[in-house]
């Protein structure tokens, strides 16, 4: 089984990307999503051990079928210890199947990632981000408070790629994944 997380800032491309990698590989996405907008619905808010409880279920029943693999989506904060922890949790799950890990990188300038904010496609998956004004300040609040891209030479495990999709479709990017990584 291969595990690819699929990494990036908000409104970078991860789902979209993931989409079309699904659509050209055996991998099915998973993006963080799934579980956050149900989460939102149910509890009236964010609720973060909500949204882990039910990731973890997601993971270790995945884990355990002889599907070819996923791809999960995942803003990372690179200067939070806590989720490089949550990344090392997710892989121990996977590791007794033997799983191979992927990492796929993605970085965007702010001014397009606030264009893809308002995408129809984001909008019809993620109810949260509707109201694309606040989806906005979260966007720039995020990238004022924490360090979503990784420094040059930050990432050292096997399988990594970083793309900066500024200016590629999606389709584009999840063939460059596609034929790097061969799947």
């Amino acid at each position: 089984m291969k595990l690819l997380f699929m990494i990036g800032n908000a409104a970078v491309g991860k789902m979209t990307v993931g989409q079309e990698l699904m659509k050209i590989t055996g991998l099915r996405l998973f993006h963080n999503h799934m579980t956050i907008e149900p989460v939102i619905e149910i509890f009236g808010q964010y609720n973060s051990a909500a949204i882990n409880k039910l990731r973890q279920v997601i993971f270790e029943e995945f884990a355990k079928t002889d599907n070819y693999g996923m791809i999960f989506t995942y803003m990372w904060a690179f200067d939070q210890q806590s989720d490089w922890d949550y990344v090392e949790q997710v892989k121990r799950i996977f590791e007794p199947y033997g799983t191979e890990f992927y990492y796929v990188e993605l970085v965007a300038s702010r001014k397009v990632r606030l264009e893809r904010n308002a995408t129809e496609n984001r909008l019809l998956q993620k109810a949260s981000k509707r109201n694309v004004e606040l989806s906005n300040q979260r966007l720039i609040s995020n990238d004022t408070k924490y360090r979503l891209e990784s420094m040059d030479g930050e990432i050292s495990f096997d399988n990594y790629m970083k793309i900066d999709n500024t200016n590629l479709a999606p389709e584009i990017v999840a063939q460059m994944i596609k034929k790097h990584f061969n799947f």
